[in-house]
């Protein structure tokens, strides 16, 4: 037995844990200063944090000694290696959760993140708040994974036991499973909001636009099930933007032509992070993030489709995102009224939006109202004193 391994607690049944209680985590980062820069991090926020230059150092240390979470730095490895490499982490002893740390201008590391199966996705350098929530809702997706894994393993060896017996344990389980759900889709909503920090978004509009994106797909017609995925997925509509320059982002004033084409190539970009995936919550976001800038028209960007070229969930989306820019605040105009805001999407319909689809979100009216009240935006500092 090596010298880490006689540092573990040999008997635990739960993930691993040094015997001082604290959690073990691993830095895979091939830049010193990085690795050494993270570890320290980590350290401060009370983890066992040890560190390794590349994946096969990584592997190595694994097979001594479980970890909890293991943080890879993206950059240095051939884009090709990535996913291969990262799956062997996650199939390390005890499944580590495990988080990638991307360069925010290189989509073949996010897309190197996601073909792994990745839910955990940081931009380089990452800030402690940010490193914070990544590390707790990786740790709770790996917590419920494994508890589901194991109550799936007790239903499988307990088949012939009483019902009553067996019936309370598949409601454990589907007690897990809704937990797992709820925080990839906490882990799907962190990731956009860091995407709406960079564009100054604020408040709750992610979850708003959210919201009415799922009630259209239900007035349309969908079923209860892909009305929820289109719902959970629309929220990454803007993640590509985490791939555009800060120099064009926070620019304040009218961007220059060419400036507006890098804009514009957001909607490729966040195709580009999210597509490949067997998930057909990430399917549907990738195509979301590339067709919600389509127009009915034609005019739209960034392949110019037009009418029923333009997919539904892109076309629902265009609606709930433009709705709830108009009618919430922003740093650089007011709310508009409910009355003004209709004239304006009106003027657009069969140009911007699908004509049959706008009709549709207005006959939704009364639970779009509710769904603005349910998720107001909260009072900003001095905005009170202000209005008086």
């Amino acid at each position: 037995m090596s010298q880490i391994e006689e540092e573990r607690n040999p008997n635990r049944s739960s993930p691993a844990q040094s015997l001082d209680s604290r959690l073990a985590a691993l830095v895979v980062a091939e830049d010193a200063s990085v690795r050494g820069d993270l570890q320290a991090r980590m350290d401060a926020q009370g983890y066992a944090c040890d560190g390794a230059a590349d994946a096969n150092r990584a592997l190595l240390l694994c097979s001594e000694r479980a970890y909890d979470v293991v943080l890879y730095d993206l950059d240095g490895p051939p884009p090709e290696h990535l996913p291969k490499q990262l799956q062997g982490l996650r199939a390390a002893r005890d499944e580590p959760a495990l988080i990638a740390l991307v360069r925010p201008e290189d989509p073949a590391q996010f897309e190197a993140a996601w073909q792994a199966g990745l839910s955990s996705v940081l931009r380089k350098p990452p800030l402690d708040a940010e490193l914070r929530i990544a590390l707790r809702g990786a740790l709770e997706t790996r917590r419920l994974a494994l508890e589901k894994r194991a109550l799936s393993r007790r239903i499988h060896t307990e088949v012939l036991k009483q019902t009553k017996e067996l019936l309370d344990t598949i409601q454990r389980l589907e007690r897990v499973e809704l937990g797992v759900r709820r925080s990839q889709e906490e882990t799907i909503y962190r990731l956009s909001r860091a995407a709406e920090y960079r564009d100054n978004e604020t408040g709750r509009h992610l979850q708003r636009m959210s919201h009415y994106s799922g009630m259209l797909a239900r007035k349309f017609g969908l079923s209860h099930d892909r009305s929820e995925i289109i719902r959970t997925a629309s929220p990454m509509h803007d993640v590509g933007k985490i791939g555009v320059s800060d120099l064009i982002l926070y620019k304040k004033g009218r961007h220059t032509a060419e400036e507006f084409e890098i804009m514009k190539q957001h909607a490729q970009m966040g195709y580009e992070i999210l597509r490949g995936s067997q998930s057909e919550l990430l399917d549907t976001a990738a195509t979301i993030a590339w067709t919600h800038h389509e127009k009915f028209d034609g005019s739209g960007y960034p392949r110019g489709l037009n009418g029923r070229e333009i997919p539904l969930e892109g076309r629902i989306v265009a609606i709930a995102d433009v709705f709830d820019a108009l009618t919430s605040k922003r740093v650089y105009k007011p709310a508009f009224p409910l009355a003004q805001a209709s004239q304006i999407m009106n003027e657009g319909r069969g140009k911007h939006f699908d004509p049959g689809l706008l009709d549709l979100f207005w006959e939704c009216l009364n639970e779009v109202i509710e769904i603005q009240e349910r998720y107001t935006d909260p009072e900003l500092p001095g905005e009170a004193a202000s209005a008086e």
